[in-house]
């Protein structure tokens, strides 16, 4: 991952057409126009992290601070290189780093959308939903979901 810079803003936004297409239309909320322009009014270099495989633009994700934590945003992938592990990899690695910082993760993923099972599968519990978008949360590794307190500390195996 690399940050992002301001002319990144039009590939992120085309992948994001690309790969969103196929859930928005499902939904019957796909349109060309909006699709793209919604990432480029939210867009912030700042927050955003371009990925890349072998020098190459292979995606994004935002990771906006909250008051909260951080939202977890316009995380896409190009579609030759989704099921390869890489989402897995970058999410670990954006978890790592909220993790120590003791916030709250959140993000909205369409509802239906195969990501969900990714999401699931690090941790986030669905929020709320809507009869379009699933809200879902993660909180901080060692720290139960439900809780304001710091982390909790596991004792590692053989250490009383």
């Amino acid at each position: 991952m690399r940050p992002a810079r301001p002319a990144d803003v039009e590939a992120i936004a085309e992948l994001r057409a690309v790969v969103m297409r196929p859930d928005l239309e499902r939904l019957g909320r796909y349109d060309e126009d909006r699709v793209g322009q919604r990432l480029r009014d939210g867009f912030a270099a700042r927050h955003t992290s371009v990925i890349t495989t072998a020098g190459s633009f292979a995606g994004s994700v935002f990771l906006r601070p909250s008051g909260t934590g951080h939202w977890l945003e316009h995380f896409h992938l190009t579609p030759a290189l989704q099921g390869r592990g890489i989402g897995s990899a970058v999410l670990r690695t954006l978890l790592d780093g909220t993790d120590s910082t003791g916030g709250l993760v959140r993000l909205n993923v369409l509802r239906g959308s195969p990501a969900r099972r990714l999401y699931e599968r690090h941790g986030f519990r669905v929020d709320t939903q809507d009869a379009i978008d699933v809200f879902m949360v993660r909180p901080p590794a060692g720290r139960p979901r439900g809780t304001d307190g710091p982390p909790r500390r596991t004792p590692s195996p053989g250490r009383g």
